[in-house]
């Protein structure tokens, strides 16, 4: 009686609420007749034209057990077409209809409404006809605009009922939506005119169903969607929507999420929540075993710790993120200057920052203080290039005479909604004040993406993005809690405990027979034996783990090294896939000229003063010439066309090699200014230092900087340049310009750059090119060294370069400008038609040399590479360089060894040429692979288990141009696709997603910031220290955590034996054996120190672990804690109990109380022999920590009168009898580890011998 009241009341409510959604959707359906509401108007967008009729072509609508009200009520069809016969009917105007396709109507998509898929029955003389194959057509009744389901069927009733409170509306439309019989959809309501009443209602199928409930589920959980937006120039307050703050937030918790966040990442682990119900069990009076602190001390304890350490690493986060919202940025406003937070920056605001100053917000570039009207930025923390990229200034607001007249005019920068991407921008910049209005493009060239430094002079900008909309903050991943693998191995170690828990205490209810209260029996045994699971194991681990952190941080091996992240220091011994960064991790970043190959001689670092020579004599000669000429008046000579020459002298030879290399480049000289500049004179020209201390090169590449720098170290300095023109000084001193007329920059496609520049004293034209050794070989003139010395030069590691030139005459040049300025305004085919003018250039070009520039590694890169190859992990390099300079410092790096092969990835834009490319690759062996980021993406998209497949085969991996959210994503690839553990190094902000995705992230303090190493769980500050960091401290941190959570179980494991036997011998009495301080003290101070201190214990030595890596690849099959060794630990747990609980019971005389005091004695005795036997290598601390608790034992005998017999205790045969308990016990597992050290000795046993 009562379970039917209980499901009256459950229909009941469930017919109330059936209600009240019933009349939410009508509600819906009755505003179809009035002008569109919110959600109507967000139902628009997904209106179609739909018509069903039975069979026919021209309508759609099939007939459907609908009843309507009104003209047309009782017709087959429900289209307005086939309304025309019925009463009052007037045709729709097709005008109210513009996207109709038909005259029929259009269908607006209504959210909420259920129905059931209708067979194909209908109505025949008024009555009801049955669909084909008889089966019951179920469907809803619709009255008009009021159209309300009505679900007939009782066993969906009966699933829905026990579904709603159970799962909630999702999980119930979840349920209605996969139903085999009833393909439940929701209803579609089509209108003609949203003014007028006629509703033409149809179901629809289950496919469609399935966009309308997730439609109606995305409503409960709307985010707002970023759009597209109009930014008016120092007008935030005109912005249509609310933008985010301007706040960068790490922090993973919140001051009402701290506490029930941290609780539950603790107690999601089977062992914690474990310990947490036996605690709360112990305030049950029946349940009731022992004193309230031998459960809560431990599990209180724990608690506080983890409570503790994630508040003080909440607290860092929450005061770096203040230090940087905190940083005083001056913003330009009607009334002047005023300084604002980084925080309180907005969109619209026109924000002023100086030099070596941090970007605070992503802004479009409008001024600068540099004439030319760009300026370089540092994009080290955004892409992990330290190469500095040039920026463009809007011209029409760089030409504005000063600075307030940006207020002056009436402009705005309509931008692209927030994307990923931070190597595109679409926008423009409009002047609505000037007649005719001015329009200008922007593209990335005319950004400043937040997180960037400003390299040069001082920028204005103005806010287009602020807060979790920047580049920087997109491409940034939120932090996880990392679990390490060994945690997880453990979980499952103890639900396979907790399941020979439940064995255990039903074996020993069901020996009772089920007599009494059984049931609170079982339960007593459950916490008689939930010593099976020790509550000290995760004390012990943790407190190990802090010891294995402290050990890395004071090791004088590896100084400046930190442990952020103290949970997981055993994933450093077991990883298989180490994904590194390039610049700054793998390179210093800094590039030093070589070598210069002129075909039949070569200079090297130890001969540029021969070029110096050859460089100031050639300059004094043609100095001398140019003097001659002038007395005699001759005019300057033209260019003669390039054609056969007789061989040049060395001289002369060297003289051309660096000329082109000292024009042909992108650079910039860039002079400190004398004082700071302020007031209206700041954009004004400042007073400039031109001596060359004072003088720093700026450039979009480092070799660019490199071979600038290498020329004015042989005598000719570059001392000016800007847009136009460019100032080059002799050895002699003599200042000689040259007008820049054309510029080609250097591209990925294309390999190579170049430039047309005029002499200004010879009116000379020369058409100087210099790239790739691949592009190049094919438009110079013939050679028989080019390609050996390329490979010569490659196999050194060194990044080469070609350098070749061609003389133009006037003619020549006026005919390509003309060619070239044609193509560019050219509106198809754009890019081919100017690629094709510049290639009429290319061709025959006299080449002038070969450079060998290196970038230099990080201290011991090579043989650490090595170490970690021989120890099975396999390296990948992942960075936002250039494929060619990625692959040249594989090479140097020996990354890629000098006999295998390089694959390097096609670049591929669709299904078929991946699908081809794919195949190419795979049937080559062990070579090493080179991709691009743009290749991977499009492999990914299609062929990702393929792809992932066929890298993980390769001994190395390059891929370059990624961005940091793709180096995030392959790191979670390996993870999905191997099964296997990562860790990610980089120094850079664009390397903190890859960091934070990996298993184990470890960061490098380098030039790049701090971004990287606050961010990872392991901080170092060289490369090379990833070697002993993992061969002997994350080894070393594994095999002692496995030995330490395997002898606590053991410890655990030996006293519930004991329990087991005792209860059993007192006819299964759910008595406790040892009791109140007998069980805290076996715990802690009688056993936890010698038990901890196996975390000192080593097999090796460190520097054996250094010396052979090859003793790595063992921890990654996990031999050390597995099912295996543990149902090892399990027999001799079940042995030594039993031998201990069975010796105590034939050898006490008289009373019980001697029971305890022989079998808890010889308990204690026993676990320190045991650590004995599980050491391999003896520390002091070892020593001293097992004769403490030894001593601790003895010296609390004399308190323990409560639960020994002191007289007992005191005499020859309490010590006999604990002494034959004993050895019985632990002898002969002495006996078996002899004997298996010398019949199968481990692998390190030769290497210690």
């Amino acid at each position: 009686m009562e379970r039917h009241r209980i499901w009256g009341f459950v229909c009941n409510v469930f017919l109330f609420s059936r209600r009240i959604l019933r009349t939410y959707l009508t509600m819906q359906v009755s505003a179809a007749a009035t002008p569109m509401s919110g959600t109507l108007k967000h139902a628009v967008k997904h209106v179609r034209p739909v018509c069903r009729f039975s069979r026919s072509s021209d309508c759609a609508i099939r007939a459907a057990p609908v009843r309507l009200r009104g003209p047309g009520a009782g017709r087959g069809c429900r289209c307005l077409r086939h309304r025309e016969g019925a009463a009052g009917w007037e045709p729709p105007p097709r005008t109210d209809c513009a996207a109709a396709r038909t005259s029929s109507p259009e269908r607006l998509l209504l959210p909420g409404a259920l129905s059931t898929r209708p067979g194909r029955g209908g109505r025949k003389n008024g009555r009801r006809v049955k669909p084909r194959g008889g089966q019951r057509v179920v469907g809803p009744r619709l009255q008009g605009p009021r159209g309300v389901c009505m679900l007939q069927n009782r066993r969906l009733l009966g699933a829905m009922r026990r579904l709603w409170f159970l799962h909630g509306l999702r999980t119930a439309f979840s349920f209605l939506r996969s139903s085999t019989k009833f393909q439940l959809c929701m209803l579609k309501l089509s209108f003609c005119r949203l003014s007028g009443e006629t509703v033409t209602v149809r179901p629809i199928r289950g496919s469609e169903a399935r966009g309308c409930c997730d439609w109606l589920i995305n409503i409960c959980r709307r985010k707002r969607e970023p759009k597209a937006r109009t930014v008016w120039l120092g007008c935030p307050e005109k912005c249509e929507e609310k933008h985010p703050r301007n706040a960068i937030k790490n922090q993973k918790y919140s001051i009402f999420t701290f506490l029930p966040g941290v609780l539950y990442e603790q107690f999601k682990f089977f062992l914690n929540l474990y310990f947490l119900v036996v605690s709360c069990s112990q305030f049950v009076p029946a349940l009731k075993i022992g004193y309230l602190y031998t459960y809560w001390a431990p599990l209180g304890f724990v608690l506080a710790v983890t409570i503790t350490r994630e508040a003080v690493d909440e607290f860092r986060r929450f005061r770096r993120d203040r230090e940087v919202n905190s940083q005083q940025y001056c913003k330009l406003t009607v009334r002047g200057k005023v300084q604002v937070k980084s925080s309180d920056i907005r969109v619209g605001d026109l924000i002023i920052v100086e030099k070596n100053q941090r970007i605070p917000s992503d802004m479009v570039f409008l001024r600068t203080s540099e004439k030319a009207g760009s300026c370089f930025i540092r994009t080290d923390q955004l892409d992990g290039e330290t190469d500095w990229k040039l920026r463009v200034a809007v011209s029409c607001t760089q030409r504005l005479p000063a600075l307030g007249d940006l207020f002056s005019i009436r402009a705005y920068v309509h931008a692209q909604k927030p994307q990923l991407d931070i190597h595109s921008f679409e926008g423009t910049f409009t002047r609505e004040d000037s007649d005719p209005p001015v329009h200008e493009s922007l593209s990335i060239e005319n950004t400043l993406w937040a997180s960037t430094m400003v390299a040069s002079g001082t920028v204005i900008g103005v806010v287009i993005y602020t807060g979790r909309e920047t580049r920087s903050v997109m491409n940034t991943s939120n932090p996880k809690n990392k679990v390490g693998l060994l945690d997880v191995e453990l979980n499952q170690l103890t639900k396979a405990l907790f399941l020979a828990l439940v064995a255990l205490s039903v074996v020993m209810v069901t020996l009772q027979g089920f007599a009494g209260p059984w049931y609170r029996n079982l339960f007593r045994f459950l916490l008689l034996f939930s010593y099976i699971i020790p509550i000290s194991l995760r004390v012990n681990l943790d407190m190990g783990k802090a010891a294995y952190g402290w050990m890395m941080m004071r090791d004088e091996n590896i100084p400046g090294t930190v442990v952020r992240t103290s949970t997981i220091p055993e994933e450093l011994g077991r990883l298989v896939y180490l994904l590194t960064d390039k610049t700054g991790t793998l390179t210093q970043n800094e590039m030093v000229f070589k070598r210069l190959h002129l075909g039949t001689v070569s200079y090297g670092t130890d001969t540029m003063d021969e070029v110096q020579s050859h460089v100031r004599n050639a300059y004094a000669q043609l100095h001398s010439q140019a003097g001659g000429n002038s007395t005699s008046s001759t005019p300057p000579r033209k260019a003669q066309p390039s054609g056969p020459r007789v061989r040049k002298s060395v001289s002369s030879r060297v003289y051309e090699a660096v000329k082109a290399i000292a024009l042909c480049h992108n650079v910039t000289p860039v002079y400190e200014s004398r004082g700071g500049v302020t007031g209206e004179t700041e954009y004004a020209e400042a007073d400039q230092d031109l001596s060359d201390e004072n003088r720093t090169y700026q450039a979009s590449s480092p070799d660019e900087v490199a071979l600038v720098q290498w020329t004015e170290s042989v005598g000719l300095t570059l001392v000016n340049r800007d847009l136009t023109s460019m100032q080059l000084r002799t050895p002699g001193g003599q200042i000689l310009t040259y007008r820049v007329l054309q510029m080609f920059p250097f591209t990925s496609e294309s390999k190579r750059m170049g430039i047309i520049v005029r002499d200004e004293s010879t009116a000379e034209i020369a058409f100087y090119m210099k790239g790739a050794d691949a592009v190049m070989a094919t438009v110079v003139q013939y050679n028989d060294w080019l390609e050996e010395e390329c490979g010569n030069m490659a196999r050194e590691g060194l990044r080469t370069l070609v350098v070749a030139k061609r003389a133009l005459t006037e003619e020549q040049y006026q005919d390509f400008e003309s060619r070239y300025t044609q193509a560019k305004l050219s509106v198809h085919d754009r890019a081919l038609k100017v690629a094709a003018a510049v290639e009429s250039l290319e061709r025959e070009m006299q080449l002038l040399g070969l450079t060998g520039v290196e970038d230099r590694l990080q201290a011991d890169v090579r043989p650490t590479l090595e170490l970690l190859r021989n120890a099975g992990i396999k390296i990948w390099m992942l960075t936002g360089d250039k494929l060619e300079t990625a692959t040249c410092i594989a090479k140097s790096s020996h990354l890629v060894s000098r006999m295998q092969d390089i694959h390097v990835f096609r670049p591929v834009a669709s299904r078929g040429d991946a699908h081809l490319e794919l195949n190419a690759f795979r049937r080559k062996h062990d070579c090493a692979l080179v991709i691009s980021g743009d290749s991977l993406e499009v492999c990914l998209r299609y062929y990702e288990h393929e792809l992932v497949e066929l890298a993980c085969q390769c001994p190395a991996v390059v891929c370059c141009r990624c961005s940091p959210t793709q180096k995030a994503r392959i790191v979670k690839l390996l993870q999905q696709h191997t099964r296997r553990r990562t860790c990610a190094i980089g120094d850079g902000g664009n390397d903190v997603s890859m960091i934070q995705a990996a298993d184990c992230g470890v960061g490098i303090e380098g030039k790049e910031g701090k971004a990287a190493s606050l961010a990872a769980d392991f901080s170092i500050t060289q490369f090379r220290h990833v070697g002993r960091l993992l061969m002997v401290h994350g080894r070393s941190s594994y095999k002692r955590s496995a030995a330490l959570g395997q002898f606590v179980m053991h410890r655990g494991l030996i006293i519930s034996t004991m329990q087991a036997v005792f209860s059993s011998v007192c006819y299964f009495a759910s008595v406790p054996l040892y009791q109140g301080f007998l069980m805290v003290g076996y715990a802690t101070i009688y056993t936890m120190f010698p038990v901890f201190s196996l975390v000192l214990d080593q097999d090796v030595k460190p520097d054996m672990a250094m010396l052979y890596p090859e003793l790595y690849k063992d921890l990654t099959k996990g031999r050390s804690l597995s099912f295996k060794t543990f149902l090892v630990w399990v027999v001799i747990s079940i042995y030594q109990g039993g031998v201990l609980m069975y010796g105590a019971l034939l050898l006490f005389e008289a009373e019980f109380v001697h029971v305890v005091a022989i079998s808890f004695t010889a308990l204690v005795l026993t676990e320190l022999l045991m650590v004995a036997l599980t050491v391999r290598t003896w520390h002091w601390l070892m020593v001293v920590a097992e004769l403490l608790s030894l001593g601790c034992y003895v010296a609390s005998l004399a308190f323990l009168n409560e639960y020994f017999d002191v007289a007992f205790i005191t005499t020859v045969a309490f010590v006999w009898k604990v002494s034959a308990v004993t050895v019985v016990s632990c002898l002969p597992l002495y006996v078996l580890k002899y004997l298996k050290r010398k019949l199968s000795p481990p692998s390190y046993s030769k290497l210690t011998s």
